[in-house]
Parts: C-alpha cells; structure tokens; sequence
C-alpha cells in the first residue's frame, strides 16, 4: 500500500461518504482527556476525526498537565459529569462510532462502559495509551476497570506493543517477543474481536531499522504495515491511528480497508510532523491542506534557512520531515 493520495483528494473519501442522510458527516463520539498541548486527547481526536471528514462530539474524561514533551499530573473528571457529557449529546443527535482513549479513573471507566452498554451494535475503537503518569494504585485499578468493562465491547483494541503485552499479558516472561496474534488470544478472552498492534520491532537491515503494524484476531494476523522509523520522538501517534480508524469505521468502512488507509493516515501525519515547542514531535493531521513546498523553498511551517546554511533534512525545528519510504 502507498500513502500518497491523489491530487485533490482528502485523507479519506470513504469517511466522506457518510452513510447518514444527505451525505453529513459521520458522527464519532470521543471519550478521551483534555490535553492543552495538543498532542492527543480530545484535541487530538477532534483534529483527526475533523480531517477523516467526521464530526466530532468530545466528551472530556480528565484534565492533563502536560507539556510536548511529558504529562506532570491529570486530574479525572467525576463520573457523573462524564455520563451527563455524553448523555446530553445522545439525546439529540445520532452517533455512528466510538473512541476511548484515557478515562482518568476506574469510576470513569464504569461511567463509560454503562454508556457504551446501550449502544452495542455501534463500533467502538479502543486505545490503550501508556499510563505511566499514574501510581502504580491508581494505574492497576484502571486498567483491570478498563479490562472488564471496556474490552468487552470493543471491536478493535488499539495500542503500542510494549504497552499491549504489559497489559494483556502481564506475566509474558519468554524471550521472544509476544506476536500480534497472541495479544489478539489474550484480547478475545476478554471480549474484544481484533487488536491493531503498533510498533512492532524488526530486525534491522544495515543501518535501517523497520517497525511492523499489525491489525490481528485470535486466528491470526489479518493485516498490516511496515514503516521505516524515524530517530525522532513523537507523541500522539496512538490518538492519532485510533481515532482515524473510528472515523473510518463509522461510515461503513470495511475493517481491512479501514485499517490499512488509517496507518497511512497516520504515516503521513508523522511525515508531516512538527516541534512547536522543546519536546517532542506532534502529527500534522492537515498536512493535506498546506500546498507543496516549491523548489527550493522551505515547506510549509518551516524556518527559512540563511543564505549559506543548508536547508534542514529532519524536523530539528519546525520544519517538516522528508516523506518516509513505505514497504
């Protein structure tokens, strides 16, 4: 699969075609926390969902201190107020799909999957985010709340390899690392149909080295990607996928299909990405709105270079990377 898109297209002509009447936007309910810089969260989800050509209705479950670079504290939203969120919101208006990112405690989690619970028959993405932010209390009650209420009705369980294994497979001790069809086995006991595996380590090739992106059931891997990886930190990766996918999924996409077109959403988010501060590198999730670069000039975004400096090659600033290879 290529990521390039055709001239003139947007990210997804399937999210555009909506099955709701008079072609409107798909609405796609995201549970997810407020996150002030950006990088994922709702904020995330609402840009990506926006540029997916959903509409977004964020419901905030909790409120992170964090900078482009760490999260220092969160504070979780009362159960209460995340039920009436979203209850309000589903009173008047029809939603097409789900997104849960981080609920901020395990009475949010409860908040949610009753509210979920009503729903059964609409797709719902879940990612699973690092949470190392938290205690080892508070982390461990969330978690075993996010594996009995939330797996059960998810339809695709999304997150990086070290975190998926940590979390379905705490007591995985061999030295292979497990493959995506076991944490797929692991996720099936609990409920949910497929897990989207990312960040999958392989063997390097010279001086490159490839990650491996792995949508899988209990029978096996379905389908994939392979990325060259960049030596550059990113956050929001996971928001960014999980949430392209919902959109997808939410005007009728089918799986395979979803899957692959929301990694190369998200392939070319990181290809366009950007430092707007001193950490990390966030996604572009509109990189297909800014016009191309012309021939000799810095892209969109970017710092020009003085006249006897070369022009940069990597996002060391606020320029945007060169376009990735994919295989």
């Amino acid at each position: 699969m290529s990521s390039d898109l055709p001239p003139g297209s947007t990210p997804s002509d399937a999210a555009t075609e909506s099955p709701q009447e008079g072609g409107a936007p798909s609405c796609v309910m995201s549970f997810n926390a407020g996150d002030p810089s950006g990088a994922g969260g709702i904020a995330g989800d609402v840009a990506t969902l926006s540029a997916m050509g959903a509409h977004a209705l964020p419901v905030t479950t909790a409120l992170l201190m964090r900078d482009s670079a760490e999260v220092f504290d969160q504070h979780a939203i009362e159960a209460d107020a995340i039920a009436e969120q979203a209850r309000t919101v589903l009173e008047d208006i029809t939603v097409a799909g789900w997104k849960v990112g981080f609920l901020g405690s395990a009475e949010g989690v409860s908040a949610v999957a009753e509210i979920l619970s009503d729903y059964p028959d609409i797709p719902l993405v879940s990612y699973l985010p690092n949470l190392g932010w938290l205690d080892d209390d508070s982390a461990a009650q969330y978690l075993e709340s996010f594996r009995e209420l939330i797996l059960p009705a998810t339809e695709v369980l999304v997150g990086n390899h070290k975190t998926l294994t940590d979390f379905l497979l705490p007591e995985w001790d061999s030295d292979r690392p497990a493959s995506a069809r076991e944490l797929a086995v692991a996720a099936a006991e609990h409920g949910t149909r497929f897990v989207l595996v990312t960040g999958i380590m392989l063997p390097a090739k010279g001086s490159e080295q490839f990650i491996d992106n792995v949508l899988a059931s209990s029978q096996g891997a379905l389908t994939g990607e392979k990325f060259e990886m960049f030596d550059t930190a990113f956050v929001g990766a996971g928001d960014t996928l999980s949430a392209a996918l919902a959109a997808l999924l939410a005007a009728g996409s089918e799986l395979h299909a979803a899957v692959g077109e929301a990694l190369a959403f998200m392939d070319q988010s990181l290809d366009a990405g950007f430092r707007p501060g001193m950490g990390s590198v966030l996604p572009d999730r509109f990189f297909w709105a800014l016009p191309p670069a012309q021939e000799g000039e810095a892209p969109a975004g970017a710092e020009a270079p003085a006249d006897d400096e070369p022009a940069p090659e990597a996002p060391e600033g606020k320029g945007k990377p060169a376009q990735r290879r994919i295989h």
